[in-house]
């Protein structure tokens, strides 16, 4: 993990600075916003910002934005003052800080962001295999491809491979193909130097050069544009990447692990995905089961998040009752290990006696899980069907379009990705259509609604 304090809070926040350090992580001091920004654009990066609340925090949340950089801010103050705080969560600090700190609080923040360095929860044999050739893999440089449904846990296993890796003390640098617009996602890759384009208003590093020495995820990497696969396929063979408005050519080094839930091979044949970028990237497959496929580890996993949750939100840890195992087992889980976790983090929540009952096990809707599965395949679908076929009579085909989106992204808990998969489209198409309903004054499920933090574990990539 890497800090960046902003400010003249260096004294004030050697705590922190003790407990990173002591984690593993690396510590940067600036002490105000131009320098942060500098630090940001050089390529050293930060997973969290400390920032002085007597700063402009709006302003360097506005600056952060203008340069596409994403890094979570809390706030940080010498007083307990109360207007101060709210100030800065809503100039977009993620949490506000008193000091001097209590090192379980920071502690706290710090392990919330860099929740990285826990083991895998598995129990399951079919889980078991394919962790077993991640280590096995771990200590090459060779690149990997990482593939499953979405919410199964593949970055979380990326980043499995990287910490068990020659490169474990070099950086981990994460970027998501989808969530990046096509024209920005080249600059994002490569970097840019100052006036390549408007909007480029000094050098930036990007993220191949950030990560010199360790690991880049290409997550959801089925995205990119087939135009950029050129560059990237690039900058894998000859180890160097152009800037974008650049000159020289730069080198990097870094091993690629690149994530996707799609079958690039179909893509391939669909003319979507180069066939050369693909036999670079997928040296070493790591598929990983859909969590029905592996039965094993479903109480493996609810028994984590039990424990998890009910820390988080200072209730009792209460095991899971008998019935509430056999309704966990017993559900396709969809959504994977996302979905499990959400399942649980309810059941915490709705819970009142010394187990975790099978009433608590609820689907987002508020019915029992295996309830809301009791009817008949037959009768449901009878039921479905006439239920669409009053709904879809007299309507446009852009209203039953629009609300088929919109439904399918609530139903995913505002899950992008999924919603996608489901759907049948690119999440690039899908991202336009919101945007465009947006536009035209429609509520929209915002991404993450409902998901937990699950990075740390197996969990959703």
């Amino acid at each position: 993990m890497r800090l960046l304090i902003v400010g003249t809070l260096k004294g004030q926040l050697t705590t922190a600075t003790k407990i990173a350090m002591d984690n593993g992580a690396s510590v940067v001091h600036a002490e105000a916003h131009d320098q942060a920004m500098n630090v940001l654009r050089s390529g050293k990066g930060a997973d969290l910002m400390l920032v002085d609340v007597a700063l402009d925090i709006r302003d360097l949340v506005m600056r952060l934005e203008a340069e596409h950089i994403h890094v979570p801010i809390v706030a940080c103050g010498i007083t307990n003052d109360a207007r101060a705080a709210v100030a800065a969560i809503h100039a977009g600090a993620k949490e506000y800080i008193p000091l001097p700190p209590e090192p379980e609080l920071i502690a706290a923040v710090l392990a919330a962001v860099a929740n990285d360095s826990r083991d895998l929860i598995f129990r399951d044999e079919m889980m078991g295999k394919v962790v077993k050739l991640a280590q096995q893999i771990a200590g090459s440089d060779a690149s990997v491809m990482v593939t499953g449904e979405s919410g199964t846990g593949k970055e979380v296993l990326a980043r499995y491979v990287h910490t068990r890796s020659n490169r474990a003390k070099k950086p981990f640098i994460s970027i998501n193909c989808a969530a990046i617009p096509e024209h920005l996602l080249e600059s994002e890759l490569f970097g840019h130097e100052k006036g390549a384009f408007t909007g480029a208003i000094a050098r930036r590093i990007g993220k191949f050069e950030e990560a010199t020495g360790g690991t880049l995820l290409l997550d959801e990497i089925s995205e990119m544009d087939v135009r950029l696969q050129s560059k990237l396929l690039r900058a894998i063979q000859e180890r160097v990447i152009d800037r974008v408005g650049g000159t020289k050519p730069v080198p990097v080094d870094i091993r690629i692990i690149a994530t996707s839930n799609r079958n690039l091979s179909d893509a391939v044949k669909a003319g979507t995905f180069r066939e050369d970028l693909l036999f670079r990237l997928n040296v070493v497959n790591l598929k990983i089961p859909a969590l029905r496929d592996r039965p094993a580890d479903i109480l493996e996993l609810a028994q984590h998040f039990a424990k998890k949750y009910a820390e988080a939100n200072g209730v009792p840890v209460r095991p899971l009752s008998a019935d509430a195992r056999r309704v966990l087992t017993g559900n396709r889980w969809q959504g994977n290990v996302r979905e499990l976790e959400n399942t649980i983090h309810r059941a915490v929540l709705m819970s009142s006696g010394d187990e975790i009952g099978a009433d608590a096990i609820l689907t987002p809707d508020g019915d029992r899980l295996d309830q809301a599965k009791a009817q008949p395949a037959v009768a449901h679908a009878t039921m479905a069907a006439e239920q669409v076929t009053r709904a879809l009579v007299g309507r446009t085909v852009a209203d039953v379009e629009r609300d088929l989106i919109l439904e399918t992204l609530k139903h995913c808990l505002g899950n992008r990705t999924h919603a996608a998969n489901i759907l049948g489209i690119s999440i690039r198409t899908l991202r336009n259509k919101l945007n465009e309903y947006a536009d035209g004054g429609l509520p929209i499920t915002p991404a993450g609604a409902g998901n937990g933090d699950y990075r740390g574990m197996m969990g959703a990539a």
